[in-house]
């Protein structure tokens, strides 16, 4: 009889023994998931395509080729545009989007505006820039890097003196765009313009741009 009761007890703190272990290893996972928890971002940034039409599998930070060719032509449009007076709106721009160029690229577009400053090609002009092309295509964004892309940008320079047309010029420009997740406030895009991967052309047709560069 005393046996029997002996191995029920023993049997009890076997299984007491095992509940334990299990409350042991219950904790130390849950220690696991809290500290896991804890390092996790607090903030993710999701970067959707323009066109959902077809679907889209989408990761965290990752930047779409179709968000890039939006967020170059958007700020190089916006750069280039001069709704009253170059001398004071190409300025007051560079200061405006400062946050989405390096500041390699910006001194870089400091240095010109100078420059057209001295060559009378800012006071008085009105400037506007449209896009040539059509449809976003895959061949306008290449991916030079995990983090860098070059963006063809087929655009219409137009400027005014006074009402007078003085330019009218299809250009292409290639944009080097790199992922710069420097403010989040100011510049949620989490990209920058990093300057030109090539230089700037005149546009005969579509098919066969000049061989000439300069400022455009």
């Amino acid at each position: 009889m005393f046996s029997r009761y002996r191995h029920e007890i023993d049997n009890a703190r076997a299984h007491v023994a095992s509940l334990w272990a299990v409350i042991a290893l219950l904790a130390a996972l849950l220690a696991w998931a809290l500290h896991g928890w804890s390092r996790a971002p607090e903030r993710l940034t999701l970067h959707i395509p323009p066109d959902l039409s077809r679907g889209a599998v989408l990761r965290a930070g990752e930047i779409p080729k179709p968000n890039v060719y939006a967020f170059a032509f958007y700020m190089w449009q916006q750069i280039n545009r001069w709704p009253d007076d170059g001398q004071r709106d190409y300025p007051k721009n560079l200061y405006a989007f400062q946050a989405y160029l390096t500041p390699r690229f910006r001194a870089e577009l400091l240095r010109q505006m100078k420059e057209r400053g001295r060559h009378g090609e800012l006071s008085g002009r009105v400037r506007a820039l449209h896009a040539l092309s059509g449809a976003y295509e895959e061949t306008l964004v290449e991916r030079t890097g995990p983090d860098t892309w070059t963006v063809r940008v087929d655009a219409l320079i137009e400027e005014t003196v006074a009402g007078l047309e003085v330019k009218r010029t299809p250009i292409r420009y290639w944009l080097r765009v790199i992922r710069y997740e420097v403010d989040p406030e100011a510049n949620p895009w989490g990209l920058a313009l990093d300057g030109f991967a090539r230089d700037p052309v005149r546009i005969r047709n579509e098919s066969d741009p000049t061989e000439q560069g300069g400022r455009k």
